[in-house]
């Protein structure tokens, strides 16, 4: 083009911000300023958008200072707004607010929003009602982001009034208000409310039959889940990433693995083989349903490996028994640009515990904060004392609890009794006992331990007061279960139990079994 206007360079920056080329939009304003052109408000706007850090979208606002229009225009104003609050810095996100000449609906929108995402959800519902006082409507999107808001703390009392009054409006009927409402009764467990909107408004739109599918899977109603999917589909309601992911990782926890197939032949079928969130679901799956080769084809064919998709691959090669694998991982991802988060470090040392890789892990637990940046957990030390207790080094892993802030918590408490409680010093087991008491009143652990170290001791009298005590606080044996899916219905099988459903045919198909087993040679 001879001569290229304002309107020229934004349609090419708007253009490739469309199409997910960030780098190359950001070069053409960078280009267009460099030729001399003046860039406008909707210019601004597209390059706030795009600011990958809170420094660069700084810079932006820089730049709008110099040229004198950040608070007479309201669309760079509500960018700004939009921008900071998005980084989480709300304070700026005020301060250009109330500096503005003029606000509109999509200013309050900006700053409710930003608020809600950013932990202030209290601050996003006064700024709700100032909005209201101050005599601007609230629209559609208002509604949703203060429903959100109410859901992300809780809040049913303030939710239940912001659904009444989006009912008076008439903006139920409107998808991103209902399934913010179906979210908001869910997040405050009334999954029976959240079922009565969804039929109340029969309406087959994508983020209603989302927001309804997540709130089953988060309510542990997986069956549900896959009903509304199989209907929205019927309905051609076309799932997205989203939908995908969360049914996969439904299937990652309690449906059959024939579901997750499924699932996997329609990923492919749409499209999604190379959308991250959906790939790292997958690998989750199959990983967790002890496929981990598959897992790993899938891994190995993703174009763009975001952190979840490692993370999801170095705990799944941990519990598939692969540590080996976890640190080669662990070692191909610290290669690359991603740092490691505290899940990336949780499955390095499981990893080290599961392979007795002892040296390895403590390197890894005492310079993870140091060199990675992550601080340690209760869920990290506790790996690194059972790690050390199962070597045989109680000393070194009472001196990492001393070390860290959490202490002693209940699944150190039950290693330590279970590794020395009988044969340890008694005063000590005492000490594990009662610590353990105090966190889980009701387990029988301490009692069993501590009843068996008196008896080897020929306390009597000590063994007669515990019993007392057990009888007193009525401590009774938990009985234990366990299930397993066949034919897409859950067997539950309670410890020692023969009599249910079926109990004698599964118990004799078991011995025989055994018997094949033994006659192959694979038990001694």
């Amino acid at each position: 083009m001879p001569h290229r206007d304002v309107v020229s360079w934004n349609t090419m920056i708007s253009g490739y911000s469309i199409n997910g080329d960030e780098e190359r939009a950001v070069g053409m304003f960078e280009e267009m300023q460099g030729c001399g052109v003046r860039p406008s408000e909707y210019t601004y706007s597209i390059v706030l958008s795009l600011a990958r850090t809170v420094r660069r979208g700084m810079e932006v606002h820089c730049s709008v200072m110099k040229r004198g229009m950040v608070y007479g225009s309201v669309i760079v104003g509500n960018s700004l707004i939009d921008m900071y609050c998005k980084y989480g810095f709300v304070d700026y996100g005020f301060s250009v607010f109330v500096n503005m000449e003029e606000v509109d609906v999509i200013s309050w929108n900006s700053l409710i929003a930003g608020c809600g995402k950013s932990g202030y959800e209290d601050t996003a519902f006064e700024q709700f009602c100032v909005m209201r006082r101050t005599g601007y409507k609230p629209d559609a999107f208002t509604i949703s982001a203060v429903l959100t808001a109410c859901a992300s703390v809780q809040d049913l009392v303030k939710g239940e009034q912001v659904l009444c009054l989006s009912i008076k409006s008439d903006f139920l009927s409107n998808a991103i208000v209902s399934s913010a409402a179906i979210n908001m009764f869910s997040k405050c467990e009334r999954i029976n409310d959240s079922v009565a909107v969804f039929k109340e408004l029969d309406m087959w739109d994508l983020a209603v039959c989302n927001s309804m599918i997540s709130s089953f899977t988060n309510h542990r109603l997986e069956e549900n889940a896959m009903q509304i999917f199989t209907r929205s589909l019927r309905k051609n309601v076309r799932p997205d990433e989203f939908t995908l992911s969360c049914l996969i990782s439904c299937v990652s926890v309690f449906l059959p693995l024939v579901y997750g197939i499924e699932l996997h032949c329609l990923v492919v079928k749409l499209g999604f083989e190379q959308d991250p969130v959906v790939s790292s679901s997958l690998v989750e799956m199959y990983s967790k349903s002890g496929f981990f080769d598959a897992a790993k084809i899938i891994f190995d064919k993703m174009d763009i490996k975001d952190l979840i998709s490692w993370n999801s691959m170095i705990v799944g090669s941990t519990y598939n028994g692969r540590t080996v694998d976890s640190i080669k991982l662990f070692e191909d991802l610290l290669r690359t640009s991603l740092l490691p988060d505290a899940i990336t470090m949780t499955g390095v040392l499981l990893a080290c515990d599961h392979g007795r890789l002892i040296d390895e892990g403590l390197s890894i637990f005492n310079s993870m904060e140091n060199k990675y940046g992550v601080k340690p957990t209760d869920s990290h030390v506790t790996t690194v004392v059972e790690m050390m207790i199962k070597a045989g080094k109680l000393n070194e892993a009472m001196n990492i609890i001393t070390r860290m802030p959490c202490g002693l918590n209940a699944y150190m408490c039950e290693l330590i009794l279970s590794a020395y409680g009988v044969q340890g010093e008694l005063r000590f087991t005492e000490q594990v006992a009662e610590r353990l008491v105090e966190l889980e009143p009701m387990s029988l652990l301490p009692y069993i331990v501590l009843g068996k170290a008196y008896e080897a001791r020929g306390r009597w009298e000590s063994l007669a007061r515990l019993k007392k005590v057990m009888k007193d606080r009525n401590v009774k044996k938990v009985i234990g279960c366990s299930w397993i899916g066949v034919n897409s219905s859950l067997f539950v099988y309670k410890e020692n139990e023969v009599i249910h459903h079926g109990g004698e045919d599964v118990y004799s198909t078991l011995r025989l079994l055994m018997h094949d087993i033994e006659d192959e040679g694979y038990m001694s």
